[in-house]
């Protein structure tokens, strides 16, 4: 078996590099929420635990729950735990979210999801073993949702990334479950694209009011990383004339 380490000196996954295991839409969002005051967290849909691992890294005192339905992939959330230690504060659920219960898990602080970005049936066809992942077989963007409105505490926050074509309607089901949209941000692959990506942290119990960021950019003019990207990647700053690619 394949290890690698996420950045230098940073946790540990197995597996390929090839096998998507790590996306630069999780990368993005488990850097994107302040983890200020959060005692309990929790990850929707956890796929092999990067998001997790990543929250672990940068607090040294939050405990998180790792939820997912898929067997195959809550096994490699559990290996990836254990070969970081961090047994102590991470705890993989292999089960539906939608069943959780305040009795069993408490009340969180932070909630965050790569949730499926497609209907079932519609874009490319996944990969086999990727459909759960990739379309809305187990659980819509509505019903994460509202799970995640059941089961955060008053303030409480869900951040979560999702396709830029489809942010009306993340807006509408977040909205609808109580959770006021707090903070935007768009991504864009270079100065010149449009956004593809939409980063967007919610508040249980929230006013409205809608901060919008200044959009990230993950690509130079050159192809190199931008020097933001590369601080979230924790890579070093290229010397003079170097390119940053990952």
């Amino acid at each position: 078996m394949e290890f690698f380490e996420l950045w230098d000196g940073g946790p540990v996954m197995s597996g390929a590099r090839d096998a998507e295991p790590v996306t630069t839409d999780s990368v993005l969002l488990a850097n994107f929420p302040s983890l200020s005051g959060v005692r309990r967290a929790a990850d929707f849909g956890c796929g092999s635990g990067v998001l997790g691992l990543i929250l672990a890294a940068r607090s040294g005192t939050v405990k998180i729950d790792l939820v997912e339905i898929a067997p195959a992939a809550s096994a490699a959330a559990a290996k990836n735990v254990e070969l970081n230690g961090l047994g102590d504060r991470l705890r993989v659920l292999s089960r539906d979210l939608r069943t959780l219960r305040e009795a069993e898990v408490g009340k969180y602080q932070l909630i965050i999801s790569n949730p499926p970005y497609f209907p079932v049936g519609s874009g490319t066809a996944p990969a086999a073993g990727r459909q759960t992942a990739r379309e809305e077989r187990e659980c819509t963007l509505s019903e994460l949702a509202w799970t995640a409105s059941r089961l955060l505490g008053d303030g409480g926050r869900l951040a979560v990334t999702y396709p830029s074509e489809r942010l009306a309607e993340a807006v509408c089901a977040l909205s609808g479950a109580g959770l006021e949209p707090k903070r935007l941000r768009l991504v864009q692959a270079r100065l010149q694209s449009a956004p593809f990506l939409a980063l967007l942290e919610c508040r249980r119990g929230g006013k409205p009011g809608l901060s919008v960021e200044p959009v990230l950019i993950l690509k130079n003019p050159d192809g190199a990383d931008t020097e933001e990207v590369r601080k979230i990647y924790r890579l070093p700053s290229p010397t003079a004339g170097e390119g940053g690619n990952k």
